[in-house]
């Protein structure tokens, strides 16, 4: 692990950069994406962003004023990438030992660059991509700025989650200040809904299941509801808080069919309930609150796994 002096020198020193995102992109990678290469470019360098996955509607408009620049790249950064393997499969072997710099804010960080910073107190891996910019001598601009509060907006469900701190809302204050339309940025994440939005959200509550005295609350995206309403990546963003939403849920599960079979996981927990720890049995992670994992399985028998880890849990409460 290096520090934050040394993270921003090895930017400062590089160049021809390529950033990479993690598969199923949110608006916190995205936003760390979209602000890093900004500021690269305005420094001079020549910059791109990568992802596995399409970048949703949703978020188009963080890139849309950043320069669409082709180059062998000569220095590749990972943002908001807890694991290699978050990476989707095909750029993760083509990057696998080849990741000079890694930024990250998850406790579960995997090391997988040559040269990691992580800070697990940032509620969002953008708080961390802020510093960096301002210490490379970049005044944010707004383009900068509404990455940045993306980030930090979705990562903390508009500042309502417990990760939430006064750095956070020290962050968010100063993007603000650049006359970035903050209100704005909150309604596209939280207020605008897709008719396939609201198809899925439909279809996910009638598939909630209730376990341990409806402590626990298992739902099912499956890949016939995604075709079934037209759905992207970014009109199931934010799915996954649903469960953990219904009172007198410890432990929210959202398990998500995935094309090349098995499910992608993610738990959202009570802070009674560690949702990382539950997810490092099945070689995943991430927070406290919010984790996630990938169990190679049918549903019924990944479902039964993951009730098994849970009841664990749940029956010492």
């Amino acid at each position: 692990m290096i520090d934050l002096e040394r993270a921003v020198s090895l930017l400062r020193g590089a160049q021809d950069i390529e950033i990479l995102s993690h598969h199923f992109p949110d608006g916190d990678t995205l936003g760390c994406a979209a602000a890093l290469c900004r500021a690269l470019q305005l420094m001079g360098k020549r910059a791109r962003c990568t992802c596995a996955d399409p970048v949703s509607e949703k978020y188009d408009f963080l890139f849309d004023e950043i320069e669409r620049q082709e180059f062998p790249a000569k220095f590749v950064v990972s943002v908001d990438v807890a694991d290699i393997k978050l990476l989707g499969p095909v750029l993760a072997a083509k990057h696998a030992g080849k990741i000079d710099l890694c930024i990250d804010h998850h406790g579960s960080h995997q090391d997988f660059a040559e040269n990691s910073y992580v800070d697990s107190t940032a509620a969002a891996a953008c708080e961390i991509i802020y510093e960096v910019i301002c210490r490379l001598g970049v005044v944010p601009d707004q383009v900068i700025a509404q990455a940045v509060y993306t980030g930090i907006t979705t990562d903390t469900g508009c500042f309502r989650y417990s990760n939430t701190t006064a750095r956070t809302h020290e962050i968010a204050a100063q993007v603000i200040r650049t006359g970035i339309d903050a209100g704005d940025i909150n309604r596209r994440m939280f207020e605008t809904k897709t008719r396939a939005r609201l198809e899925m959200e439909r279809s996910v509550l009638d598939s909630i299941a209730f376990y341990f005295d409806a402590r626990c609350a298992v739902m099912c995206i499956s890949r016939a509801m995604i075709e079934a309403s037209g759905a992207d990546e970014g009109d199931l963003d934010g799915l996954s808080a649903i469960p953990r939403q219904i009172e007198g849920v410890l432990v929210g599960v959202t398990m998500r069919e995935r094309k090349i079979g098995g499910y992608k996981v993610s738990l959202r927990t009570q802070p009674q309930v560690n949702a990382a720890k539950i997810c490092a049995e099945f070689g995943g992670g991430g927070h406290v609150a919010a984790a996630g994992c990938t169990i190679e399985e049918d549903f019924e028998p990944a479902r039964e796994k993951l009730l098994a880890a849970i009841g664990k849990v749940l029956e010492t409460m």
